[in-house]
């Protein structure tokens, strides 16, 4: 688990309170009180140890599901944001992404086309909370169906023709979203590698574009700390790099149903592919699948 302490003042507080509430005994020399005092001293001056006072290991399992924790075992250090990242955990995607200001088309560096480290950061804080809202989505309704009016957070903005599949679809669609992720905190273009990843881009972009306007989803001190350029915020010219088409929207388009089976007319003649939900996380025959063996985040 990663959390970020957001008011250390606050987390000394409730610390102190749940050390109140315990009970202590002698500890070699020192005796109940001095092991109260002592451990309160170690609250007032060290977050870790006031987080350990309001983490409960033996709670990541659900009661009554026939489960009994016997045992457990907690740690806690303080992070560095990743590799290369920063107390924020935001990855360092000015060392990622390095900006080049050339702009000529044979360059190694750029192409003619980068994707700036500002470009990176806001897309990969989207990509994050579309993941989170995705599984959010899996934990609270497993394999109901999706109704646009339901509370559904992430699913009711995919095309109708998902909306019937299970929690086994749906958390491959949230993995989507952190396996793009991933390629931008190492540095890669998030490249979608099959129809349920070219999905999860289009709605990153949507995301992106307000995010970048609006001033959500990537702290301000963390943009500003970015080297500025002039293809920030360029999703336009980021569409046409990342993407070969939009055919998927199509699916949006209540008129046009049953153009995701390869085998219609409508398919054939716009040359789409199988875009039926079953064949979302196939990869596209021009593309380097994924690993097989990885898991699910949650």
């Amino acid at each position: 688990m990663t959390v970020e302490v957001a008011d250390a003042a606050v987390l000394q507080e409730a610390a102190l309170s749940r050390v109140a509430e315990g009970t202590f005994v002698a500890n070699g020399d020192r005796g109940p009180d001095e092991v109260l005092a002592a451990e309160r001293e170690d609250v007032r001056g060290d977050t870790a140890a006031a987080l350990s006072w309001v983490t409960d290991a033996d709670a990541v399992v659900e009661t009554g599901v026939g489960v009994e924790v016997v045992g457990s075992h907690l740690s806690i250090a303080e992070g560095d944001g990743g590799a290369g990242g920063d107390s924020s955990g935001h990855p360092d995607f000015g060392r990622l992404f390095p900006v080049c200001r050339c702009a000529v088309d044979d360059c190694e560096a750029c192409s003619g086309f980068q994707v700036s480290p500002r470009t990176a950061a806001v897309l990969w804080s989207v990509t994050q909370l579309h993941a989170d809202f995705a599984y959010d989505d899996v934990t609270q309704y497993g394999d109901a169906r999706v109704f646009e009016d339901g509370g559904w957070v992430a699913f009711a903005d995919y095309p109708r023709i998902t909306w019937g599949q299970d929690a086994i679809w749906r958390r491959q669609a949230a993995r989507a979203f952190d396996d793009l992720a991933a390629d931008l905190a190492v540095g890669r273009w998030p490249l979608p590698t099959c129809p349920g990843e070219e999905m999860a881009v289009h709605l990153m972009f949507r995301s992106a574009d307000g995010a970048a306007r609006d001033g959500w989803g990537t702290p301000a001190h963390v943009l500003a700390a970015l080297p500025e350029h002039g293809v920030d915020y360029d999703w336009e010219s980021l569409f046409d790099v990342l993407l070969q088409d939009d055919d998927i929207l199509r699916l949006f388009d209540g008129q046009l149903d049953g153009i995701e089976d390869p085998e219609s007319e409508a398919n054939r003649s716009a040359g789409m592919g199988d875009y039926r939900p079953e064949a979302w996380f196939r990869p596209f025959l021009n593309a380097t699948p994924r690993d097989s063996r990885r898991g699910f985040r949650r």
